[in-house]
């Protein structure tokens, strides 16, 4: 088929045995040459993350003290895999080097990205593999935005005569030299890079489920496999919590048209699901691709008389918003009217009322009311737009299940309809959506 990135979740990289099975899933095809990999996830409910036992080692040296009791848990975690595994290299020195920077450096990113740096080096060891540190390869600008240039331009030169190379996913290096985390999850991104860099046919992400669902498995039993969806649909639906692949893993292949292939490390056997650019992208037939939720969000609601006259009054308001370094969601308006969401953990405590009290002085509005623990929850797929009565089917439905629907935004590509329902009412909300359009 063509050169193939790999990227490997936290579940995968678990403990030598899990490790053994990602061994046999690369060396199986040949074209999977360069492999990104993440910090060892749970082995068991109850199990800790290695990436939080890390953060829990900067906060005590962040704390002035050291973090040998923390990482203690971590070395016996790394020393574990080496010996499950096998291999004959000096773990030992490796971490105690690593124990010595998290002390020095007093860096959250650095000390986070400590365990893809070591997941990386003891799977190059065991596939007899290059090791990347994407310290050297990955660079950002003084924006803390991707350098894509210079980022690309480093990996392939990193590359050059390497049959097999592993990547540590997360991090990367800041214009001073210091080493800068993605947002949590951020290995997905990496990969992403990696199969952009290298213009490769197919980037695999491969977790401990066989791809998307239809919706949450824990609130809808058994729901519908999606065997291929767009890019588009599938950042609708990250964003809003489907949590199979970070929202923004996918910029970096969409530039080049690279598919995305979702497969189970420990089913390799299943199909997955394959995520498409809209020029290859077949829609299945359903009007519905997948509905997804997000708690947690505040409404603030603007009124006043000849709004829609009044230049410039949409910009006043989100420019409070942006002083207060702030993310705008959604923007629904009408004639006279229009509301702000925004993630409630942005606005949390007094932070509020000061936003409040600078759009009174910037608009002076009639109105100006708040509504919070609002969830939104996402109705998606392309197949919504060929079909007439999707909206009437949607609200109809709510309104049999006894759903206030406090707010309605719809794009103009009719990819999704976004509602927003109590907090409590998110669960009930994609269960009765689900049924209306999958059972």
């Amino acid at each position: 088929m063509g050169l193939k990135v790999c990227k490997f979740g936290g579940t995968s990289m678990a403990d030598g045995q899990v490790m053994k099975k990602v061994k046999k899933i690369i060396t199986s095809d040949k074209d999977r040459r360069f492999v990104v990999v993440s910090a060892p996830g749970k082995r068991y409910s109850g199990d800790i993350k290695v990436t939080d036992l890390l953060y829990k080692c900067y906060d005590e040296v962040a704390n002035g003290l050291s973090c040998k009791e923390a990482f203690a848990k971590i070395r016996a975690r790394f020393e574990g895999i080496v010996k499950e595994l096998n291999l004959d290299f000096d773990i030992a020195s490796i971490l105690d080097e690593t124990e010595e920077r998290i002390n020095k450096e007093k860096s959250a990113d650095f000390t986070a990205s400590r365990g893809e740096y070591l997941s990386a080096i003891i799977m190059s060891q065991l596939l007899g593999a290059k090791f990347i540190d994407c310290e050297n390869v990955v660079f950002f600008n003084e924006h803390g935005v991707l350098d894509s240039n210079k980022t690309y331009k480093a990996i392939n030169e990193a590359l050059k005569g390497a049959e097999l190379a592993v990547f540590p996913g997360f991090y990367g290096q800041d214009v001073n030299g210091k080493v800068k985390t993605f947002s949590r999850g951020g290995s997905d991104i990496t990969g992403a890079i990696v199969a952009g860099a290298v213009n490769a046919s197919l980037y695999e992400n491969w977790t401990d489920v066989s791809g998307f669902l239809a919706c949450d498995p824990r609130i809808v039993d058994n729901p519908k496999k999606i065997k291929s969806l767009s890019y588009k649909e599938l950042r609708e639906l990250s964003y809003m919590g489907a949590n199979v692949l970070h929202s923004e893993s996918i910029f970096p292949v969409r530039r080049a048209n690279i598919p995305i292939k979702i497969k189970n490390t420990f089913r390799p056997e299943d199909e997955g699901t394959t995520i498409l650019p809209i020029a290859r992208y077949s829609p299945n037939g359903s009007i519905v691709t997948g509905i997804a939720g997000k708690k947690n969000f505040t409404v603030i609601f603007i009124e006043k008389s000849l709004m829609n006259s009044e230049i410039g009054f949409i910009r006043k308001v989100l420019s409070v918003l942006e002083r207060f370094n702030i993310a705008v969601e959604h923007i629904p308006s009408g004639i006279d009217t229009m509301s702000v969401v925004v993630e409630s953990s942005a606005v949390e405590g007094y932070k509020l009322d000061q936003i409040l009290e600078c759009i009174k002085f910037e608009v002076e509005p009639d109105i100006i009311r708040v509504t919070e623990n609002v969830a939104l929850v996402a109705t998606v797929g392309h197949g919504m737009s060929s079909s007439v009565g999707t909206s009437a089917r949607l609200f109809k439905v709510l309104a049999d299940a006894n759903i206030n629907v406090k707010m309605i935004d719809q794009g103009s590509s009719e990819l999704n309809i976004i509602v927003g329902v109590k907090n409590e009412e998110c669960e009930k909300c994609i269960s009765a959506i689900y049924h209306e359009f999958f059972s």
